[in-house]
């Protein structure tokens, strides 16, 4: 009946290319012929199942029969039961009794002495060598469904394991700005706002990127992939950092504009290991494989500490703070620079006091050590001081 020998190769195929394990085939493959059964011979209401032997390609089919008493269902063409029925609550009919799909308790147990409300009897039905064809499409169609949705179940499993990951694929193509990549058994996507702005992606290379969704589509499984975010940052660093991987430093937190500069925050839980040291690694041999790998993004990377005000000192680094003053009810605090310091304070378009309000999240405002105005005029002015304007605006936006 059946071509064996390529009903094997397919099972073999899709259990080492596709990771769809070898009993699901052949479970689609059973359930397929009994609804080509059904179709074609079967009665209405009728539960066939069937059984398919890989090893000699015989097919064997059973009508089920569930056990259940005279209580749960209703008995056509009973008129006391009909007439009992007109002052039941539907929502206590459960069933209407079928003999092609149920049996009563008390013919059940003629049968097999033992049977109990619920039981399946199984009864042989007549093997049919000749389906027919629209039998046949149907079975066809069933094992293409049942194959996909094991197959997503597979990829959804090996995928939901790698989220929060780096991930590796090929570029498939750029289509309106967004970059799909072949991942294998998947498409990975990168949307516009998740790449690095600077880069610039054709068919064939070979990316990674941070994995940070799984999502289910029409079309299939669909992986949702990040550059930009920063725990692909962190996951580059757990990569190169054994002291990461194994937890003895710790990355507290990372402000980051991608592909251009990141601030990252560092912490040892061992007094004899240095956590800056750690990162940037011999000759700065870490952090360089870092900054390749996000197209020469700049890292700077400065020690956490608990201790706001040293934080924020650190944060701003490498501008060297001569006072501090923070308000804690706004959350701000107030950095006072040299007047040689302050540009390097701020950085270019304000991006360096940018990154360390968002790598402390404290408001950050600097001012001039050399400023003629005193602290009664910063106030009243709203602290318009050189570049002070310029900070309070960018950390609104």
């Amino acid at each position: 009946m059946f071509d064996l020998k390529v009903i094997n190769s397919v099972v073999q195929q899709l259990e080492e290319e596709r990771g769809i394990p070898r009993e699901k085939t052949l479970e689609a493959i059973a359930m397929s012929l009994a609804t080509a059964y059904k179709k074609e011979y079967g009665k209405k209401g009728q539960i066939v199942r069937a059984s398919f032997d890989q090893n000699t390609g015989s097919v064997e089919f059973w009508q089920v029969k569930i056990v259940v008493d005279r209580n749960q269902v209703i008995m056509e063409g009973d008129p006391e039961q009909e007439e009992d029925l007109k002052d039941t609550n539907v929502d206590d009919i459960k069933i209407r009794f079928n003999p092609e799909q149920h049996m009563l308790i008390e013919d059940a147990r003629k049968i097999k002495r033992d049977a109990i409300i619920g039981d399946e009897l199984v009864f042989p039905l007549e093997s049919k060598a000749d389906f027919g064809r629209i039998a046949a499409q149907t079975a066809k169609q069933i094992i293409i469904q049942k194959i996909r949705e094991a197959e997503k179940v597979s990829v959804m499993s090996e995928y939901g394991q790698k989220e929060g990951e780096i991930v590796a694929g090929i570029v498939e193509r750029v289509e309106r700005g967004t970059v799909y990549i072949d991942m294998g058994r998947a498409v990975g996507v990168i949307p516009y706002e998740e790449q690095i702005p600077s880069e610039r992606w054709k068919t064939g290379d070979r990316i990674r990127a941070y994995l940070y969704a799984v999502e289910e589509s029409p079309k299939g499984i669909v992986l949702k992939l990040s550059r930009s975010h920063p725990k692909f940052l962190a996951k580059l660093f757990e990569t190169e950092a054994p002291e990461i991987a194994s937890g003895t430093v710790e990355i507290k937190a990372i402000a980051r504009e991608a592909g251009s500069r990141s601030k990252v925050a560092v912490i040892s839980h061992d007094a004899h290991i240095d956590p800056i040291g750690s990162m940037v690694g011999q000759r700065g041999v870490r952090v360089s494989t870092v900054t390749s790998e996000l197209s020469g993004e700049k890292i700077d990377i400065v020690e956490w500490n608990e201790d706001p005000a040293l934080f924020i000192e650190e944060a701003l680094s490498p501008a060297e703070v001569v006072s501090l003053e923070l308000d804690g009810k706004e959350h701000r605090a107030i950095v006072t620079v040299t007047e040689d310091e302050q540009s390097l304070a701020i950085g270019k378009g304000g991006q360096n006091v940018r990154l360390a309000a968002k790598l402390t999240g404290w408001k950050i405002d600097i001012k001039s050590a050399g400023s003629d105005k005193d602290e009664a005029e910063d106030e009243e002015e709203g602290e318009k001081g050189e570049g002070t304007k310029e900070v309070v605006t960018e950390e609104k936006k």
